[in-house]
């Protein structure tokens, strides 16, 4: 998502360096350039207008004329503009309301609903609440079953919605069992529908009314394009939206939805799905994107991933053995593993900054591939290989390679890797541990 709109960014700011000082010719050059960037990502015309004004004025102001490094502040400017498009600041979800507290979830149909009230509830659930699942589309062949097995794996309470029910009355009802059974927080799951669908657009109203929810979130669907802000206009103008979850971020979309639907409905962007996985759920940060799609990286969102999969104890223990020289396979592995819960390798270099640019058109699935090949050949050990590598003679590594389906050089190369790595850990921990920026763990 948005790897076109960077680069077309980083196009436009490299010519205005090549100028060595900017002008009023420049600047409209470079107006017409985000213009031409963000109407070939998507971006609603009108948005695109009221965006490229707004820079243009800031633009031609005497403090980035008189600058001596004009680009820099152009991407200021842009930068800011990019943020207070998307809602300038982090909107946490309203649930300050008598328990149950009733969110309705809506959106067209493919968006991503089911899934995200998964999310949502596995999302609740680490900040304590108790939240109770309904499935209200009662439409959908399977989508019933869907959210009842992603309840299941979440371990949270589903609704037993019967076949054929009238989902007004599946909702009042499930309401009152989750009053019952002491959930605090209600997601309701209706069926996808069209916005110009103005019977099934009346049953939502229905729902409202019978139920009135709390909070009512739109599910968009990143990939849908300029048509979005339509969804986005009269779902709102029917429903009143209090928020929106934006799903498939992590496609390849042109991310105009993204950067439209905040101006249009001005419901903020609460969440954002970045992959098919449960745990593929992130608030939505305007200020991170926007750097993200200046191509500038996102260390805070990077931080935040590793807490998420590193554990401080752990990191320590690890971080005393790197210093030691007495890393094992074993270890190489956990922290192998931890590092792809973080994310594809496509997504973890995107954060980081200045390397998106010097990975252009490098193929991430076969670092993927070989990520897990790595993994396959540690694997293939026993316990007490993975422990003391040393040991590994030309037998066993045969029958390594063997079992994990590569070959005697591919564990030769990958145990000569692992020597090499270990010496520069070893350093690495040593800096850390003095205060230099560089460790390996957080």
């Amino acid at each position: 998502m948005f790897d076109s709109l960077s680069e077309k960014f980083e196009q436009t700011v490299r010519r205005l360096r090549g100028h060595g000082k900017i002008t009023p010719s420049n600047i409209e050059d470079a107006v017409r350039d985000v213009r031409l960037a963000l109407l070939e990502a998507d971006v609603h015309f009108q948005v695109v207008k009221d965006f490229t004004e707004r820079v243009r004025t800031q633009a031609l102001g005497a403090e980035v004329l008189g600058s001596l490094t004009p680009e820099q502040h152009f991407i200021k400017i842009v930068r800011a503009e990019l943020c207070q498009m998307m809602g300038g600041r982090v909107v946490e979800l309203d649930l300050a309301a008598p328990p149950p507290v009733v969110l309705m979830l809506v959106g067209l149909h493919g968006a991503g609903k089911t899934t995200t009230v998964a999310k949502l509830a596995r999302h609740l659930r680490a900040q304590k609440r108790r939240p109770f699942l309904v499935p209200a589309d009662v439409y959908r062949p399977a989508a019933i079953e869907q959210l009842t097995t992603l309840a299941g794996q979440l371990d949270v309470p589903v609704y037993v919605t019967p076949p054929d029910a009238d989902p007004v009355a599946v909702c009042r009802a499930a309401r009152d069992e989750a009053r019952r059974s002491d959930a605090d927080v209600v997601l309701l799951d209706t069926a996808g529908r069209l916005h110009i669908d103005d019977e099934l657009m009346g049953e939502l109203e229905r729902i409202r009314a019978a139920v009135t929810p709390h909070r009512t979130l739109l599910v968009v669907d990143a990939m849908t394009g300029q048509d979005a802000v339509n969804v986005a206009g009269e779902f709102h103008r029917r429903l009143h939206i209090d928020g929106v979850v934006m799903t498939k971020l992590d496609g390849d979309a042109r991310g105009g939805a993204a950067l439209s639907v905040r101006a249009v409905t001005g419901a903020p962007i609460l969440f954002v799905g970045v992959g098919e996985k449960l745990e593929a759920f992130e608030a939505f940060h305007p200020d991170r994107m926007a750097t993200r799609i200046l191509g500038m990286g996102d260390v805070l969102t990077l931080i935040e991933k590793a807490q998420q999969v590193y554990d401080q104890k752990e990191a320590e223990r690890l971080q005393r053995k790197m210093r030691r020289n007495e890393l094992t396979l074993e270890d190489f592995r956990d922290q192998l593993r931890a590092v792809r819960r973080m994310g594809s390798m496509a997504d973890l270099i995107g954060l980081i900054p200045g390397m998106k640019k010097l990975t252009r058109g490098t193929d991430m699935t076969e670092a993927e591939g070989e990520l897990k090949r790595i993994e396959a050949i540690i694997n293939s050990m026993t316990n007490e290989e993975r422990r003391n590598h040393a040991i590994l003679n030309g037998s066993r590594r045969r029958r390594i390679a063997a079992g994990s389906g590569t070959t005697v050089a591919d564990v030769n190369s990958f145990l000569k890797q692992f020597v090499q790595t270990k010496k520069v850990m070893k350093q690495m921990a040593k800096f850390a541990s003095k205060g230099v920026p560089g460790g390996f763990v957080s």
